[in-house]
């Protein structure tokens, strides 16, 4: 066994041992969303495949499923940075991302567009996939602590997941980049969320699948870490936890 792996390994030990011995200091617990809570990836699979057979994308010029997500999540990508800067505003961004889907593929359609658009929205409100033990988990917790949600998205889209999900009852208070104006790593988001919890940083801890964003975006705001990896992969997030499990909570709170 190679003296890094074991120098990992001690690290990590340590950690979970402060995590268990502190445990009792936390008062409120922060957790995102999408791919924490919410199969963001579940849902939006089986929503698109649901527009692709509804609209007929494949008589249309679409090879496949795949090949209208893949390009589909190019665009959006590159309209949500516009959005982030304030370049473009949100109703632009919902129509337009399905558009150049569309345009990519030799589609010039913007009635098709605003159509898949519509229904994008609504058929993925009624694609309700957690994580196993998603409402277990939070049953048990938010008997002991106040629990919050610290989210990247629209916030009539992800107000309407909770509901949808029977996951409002959980969560005290619920904080929304475009409430914030910025998205996680952003420390503003982190900022306002620990003002609307009324929690402070060293009572409060963050749980979260994205290590750049949920993370290192927890640790620069000064609040401690434990990383859902769900996909198990190899990684040097450096969180004071690791879970591949959401049900592994209970063993610590």
């Amino acid at each position: 066994m190679s003296s890094s792996f074991l120098s990992i390994s001690t690290i990590f030990a340590a950690n979970l041992l402060s995590l268990i011995f502190a445990k009792n200091k936390y008062l409120h617990l922060f957790f995102d969303l999408d791919r924490t809570i919410w199969d963001f990836d579940r849902n939006s699979l089986e929503t698109f495949r649901d527009i692709f057979l509804k609209f007929d994308l494949k008589s249309k010029g679409i090879p496949g499923l795949e090949e209208f997500r893949t390009v589909f999540k190019e665009h959006n990508d590159m309209l949500w940075s516009y959005y982030r800067k304030g370049e473009i505003k949100k109703e632009v961004l919902s129509v337009r991302r399905f558009e150049m889907t569309l345009n990519s593929f030799g589609i010039d359609d913007l009635l098709l567009a605003a159509m898949i658009a519509d229904d994008y929205l609504t058929i993925r409100h009624d694609r309700i996939f957690l994580f196993p033990h998603a409402h277990e988990t939070l049953e048990y917790l938010h008997h002991k602590y106040d629990l919050h949600i610290i989210t990247n998205g629209f916030e009539e889209v992800q107000f309407a997941k909770l509901s949808m999900a029977g996951l409002g009852c959980y969560f005290r208070t619920v904080t929304t980049s475009e409430e914030a104006g910025v998205k996680k790593p952003d420390p503003f988001i982190f900022e306002l969320a620990m003002h609307k919890a009324g929690a402070l940083y060293h009572n409060s801890i963050m749980i979260g699948d994205d290590v750049e964003v949920d993370i290192l975006g927890a640790r620069n705001a000064g609040m401690d870490q434990i990383h859902f990896n769900y996909h198990k992969e190899e990684n040097h997030a450096g969180a004071n936890l690791e879970i591949e499990d959401l049900k592994e909570l209970t063993k610590f709170f």
